[in-house]
């Protein structure tokens, strides 16, 4: 990078920081209150809250694993997990958020001291730790310095994983160790900010380049089989080359059965149970000003597709010679199996774009896989999966190759990256600290601890923990399925906590044992479905666990109820008036995100 993107980088990640600790002075942390570290002081505005919660979702796998896959064979249809979201956070602002504010409840799990016993509550919060620090913080310090190295390794820049790690990790700690979660809102604003302008000047410069690319050079993408004139412009080009891509209801990468039950389960455990996540909102000045900050949110969901998705399918277009070039040579597995066409028992899966541009060596795989399966059976032969393009390059692609240098937006488009990051890490330290000290620390080891002991214990809990994640992420660089590997080990929890709040509200009568019983069937569930059935996607698998749990809490409430039913009481001095405007821009919101299915169905 030049000197002006240097100059633009460094006084971005510097303002974002002084910024977050300058806001957080005075809010009640130094005089050791602990609503004021871990909530805010219960002061946060919607515009915070609404910034907030995008920036500490939107973190690298976003960035470089939707734009990925939008590159790849899901198309458009990976925006189903923001768009679905979008309705999912309408959802929460006015079913679950009235009872949370309500009940006056620090952390999520404490509701479920609330409605069943503190068992459950204990069991929940030791799951989410395990969860945050274990799958969330070590992933998301992983696939952040994967990011960062790989970028910099663009500009002759040649860092280590592991320094990128702690240079992540101390960062995000720095400023939530001392400001809490006033530090992390108002960062955040800022960061959340910079990651959608920055999302869009990456989309502008994409089908700006796209617009000047000749149709030919386009056209090799598809084996020649579109055809566009010449003088078309960037819009038609993107059409007619990404057709297929375009339409959300026919991709098998994402079966539109899923869409019914199974991606609503992580969704609604993830916006609405998630300390994560949840934490914000229940830092709510008011119960007007979190359901606001919720449907600003949700706006903004519906905007990420066309600023991290859409990119990536142009990156396939304009870049697909490179991403075969950084897959490797593929095809040698193949070639190797060619010279022998008589030994062997393994036929060979083409990536189905890579197999479109290259229509003659697809035939002659083809054929090669048809004499293997009638010289050993169907049964017998063994499928070697070849991936010739590397979907995950498509954001390195596009800000290496696209975006002016030494202008000054190349520096903020990677500082935007970075702090997308950084808060993702920041809100899950402050989580978990938070689940820690007041779960566990205060419940359980010391009630009687005074405010200023228990900010303490948290600044002390976001240390351990940062540095357990800094050690332990760099290990994760031999593990190639770590990604789908947090999205399936989620499923042990998600399912269970999702069906023991559904429970909780809709029945309160059911006996207080339910929320254990609840959280310990889910896992055993879920690990058979996977078991048994192997090669059924994981959604399908949270969607029977889901099932599953509400049945045996059905029968279980039909044995045991409670003497009386529970009414939930107020415990709160907050304003819990609920906003009438919010509620018609939130179904504004969803009528938005159904047409917008509509649209590209």
């Amino acid at each position: 990078m030049g000197f002006i993107d240097g100059l633009v980088f460094v006084l971005f990640i510097v303002t974002v920081i002084a910024v977050g600790l300058f806001k957080s002075k005075g809010d009640g942390s130094e005089a050791g209150g602990a609503e004021d570290y871990f909530l805010a002081g219960r002061g946060l505005s919607w515009w915070l809250i609404g910034f907030s919660l995008i920036a500490a979702n939107i973190s690298a796998e976003q960035f470089v694993g939707m734009s990925g896959q939008g590159a790849g064979l899901y198309g458009l249809s990976v925006s189903s997990w923001e768009w679905i979201a979008a309705i999912t956070l309408v959802v929460v602002a006015f079913v679950l958020l009235p009872y949370f504010l309500r009940t006056g409840i620090t952390t999520i799990p404490e509701f479920l001291e609330v409605r069943y016993n503190h068992w459950a509550r204990l069991l929940m919060t030791v799951s989410m730790i395990l969860i945050l620090i274990g799958v969330s913080l070590i992933g998301v310090i992983y696939a952040g310095a994967l990011t960062l190295k790989q970028l910099m390794f663009e500009f002759q820049v040649d860092l280590s994983l592991a320094g990128c790690c702690w240079a992540l990790g101390m960062m995000a700690a720095i400023y939530v160790a001392v400001g809490g979660l006033k530090a992390c809102a108002w960062a955040d604003l800022l960061q959340g900010s910079a990651l959608i302008i920055g999302g869009g000047v990456i989309t502008y410069f994409a089908f700006e380049a796209l617009d000047a690319a000749p149709m030919a050079e386009l056209a090799a993408s598809t084996g020649g089989a579109v055809q566009v004139a010449q003088d078309a412009g960037a819009i038609a080009k993107f059409n007619a080359l990404n057709e297929s891509a375009l339409h959300m209801g026919s991709n098998p990468a994402m079966p539109w059965g899923i869409l019914i039950l199974g991606i609503w389960i992580p969704n609604f455990y993830y916006w609405g149970l998630n300390q994560y996540i949840t934490q914000r909102i229940l830092g709510s000045a008011s119960l007007a000003e979190g359901q606001k900050g919720l449907v600003l949110a949700a706006g903004l969901k519906l905007l990420i597709p066309f600023v991290i998705v859409i990119p990536g399918i142009i990156a396939f277009n304009l870049f697909s010679g490179d991403m075969e070039a950084n897959a490797g040579p593929v095809m040698a597995a193949y070639e190797q199996a060619a010279e022998n066409p008589f030994q062997g028992h393994a036929v060979f899966e083409l990536d189905p774009r890579w197999a479109t541009a290259n229509p003659a060596k697809a035939a002659e795989v083809a054929s090669f896989n048809a004499g293997v399966t009638a010289r050993v059976g169907a049964d017998a032969v063994e499928t070697v999966a070849l991936n010739q393009y590397k979907y995950d390059s498509a954001l390195g692609l596009l800000i290496t190759k696209l975006i002016p240098q030494n202008v000054g937006l190349l520096g903020f488009v990677i500082a935007a990256l970075l702090g997308a990051i950084v808060s993702s890490l920041a809100a899950v330290l402050n989580a978990a600290s938070t689940l820690l000290t007041m779960d566990v620390y205060q419940r359980y080891v010391r009630p009687d601890a005074p405010q200023a002991k228990l900010v303490s214990m948290g600044r002390i809990c976001i240390g351990v923990f940062v540095i357990i994640g800094c050690l332990v992420s760099p290990l994760l660089a031999n593990n190639s399925s770590i990604f789908e590997y947090i999205q399936l080990f989620q499923g042990y929890v998600s399912a269970g906590i999702l069906g023991v709040f559904i429970y909780g509200l809709v029945n309160r009568s059911g006996g207080q044992w339910a929320g254990v019983i609840g959280l310990v069937a889910n896992p055993i569930i879920y690990h058979a479905l996977s078991t048994i059935y192997p090669d059924m996607h994981f959604l399908y698998w949270m969607s029977y666990s889901l099932i599953g749990v509400l049945a045996i809490l059905f029968l279980y409430g039909c044995l045991h109820r409670r003497r009386e039913k529970l009414v939930f009481a107020t415990n709160t001095t907050l304003d819990l008036t609920s906003s009438r405007g919010a509620l018609y821009a939130g179904l504004g919101v969803c009528a938005l995100t159904v047409l917008l299915y509509v649209i590209f169905w």
